[in-house]
């Protein structure tokens, strides 16, 4: 099955009722655990974006407490799970700001993590990408925002 475009559905749903439309988004966040987690993040956490970033950041917090610790390979596959999660609010939220602030705790998270990630060349690279990411995000921000975020990425 092909899908329609972005048009086409918009031009669906503008003829649909508004039962017909609460219908189709339950249909939808049914279907797959990630449209839940969008609709409730439209629905009940956009309108407050630090709170948002604080919950997000705490999810960080137990993540790391929960790794793995037995071998550098358990470490280093259960970083890259935080990291997917990470990247996955981020596509959520859209806000740069929002985005490089994430970036910029899990990167200071796992700098700051025991045992000390300089041992694994894999959790090098993980911050050595993240941290050249970010600095390429900073360009579309105001300068005033740059400024503050650069002096943070610099400690790493």
């Amino acid at each position: 099955m092909k899908a329609a475009s972005l048009k086409d559905i918009k031009v669906e749903l503008k003829s649909k009722t508004q039962v017909e439309l609460l219908d189709l988004c339950t249909k939808l966040a049914n279907f797959k655990k990630e449209n839940k987690e969008f609709l409730t993040y439209l629905l009940f956490e956009s309108a407050n974006e630090a709170s948002y970033v604080m919950t997000i950041k705490g999810t960080i917090d137990r993540e790391f407490e929960e790794i793995n610790t037995k071998t550098y390979y358990f470490i280093k596959k259960n970083i890259r799970k935080i990291l997917k999660a990470v990247k996955k609010y981020n596509r959520y939220s859209k806000n740069k700001e929002t985005e490089i602030e994430l970036i910029l705790y899990f990167c200071q998270r796992l700098k700051a993590y025991q045992p000390y990630y300089r041992r694994s060349t894999v959790l090098q690279n993980i911050l050595f990408r993240e941290k050249h990411s970010l600095l390429k995000k900073l360009d579309k921000l105001h300068p005033d925002l740059v400024f503050d975020y650069q002096e943070e990425i610099s400690k790493l």
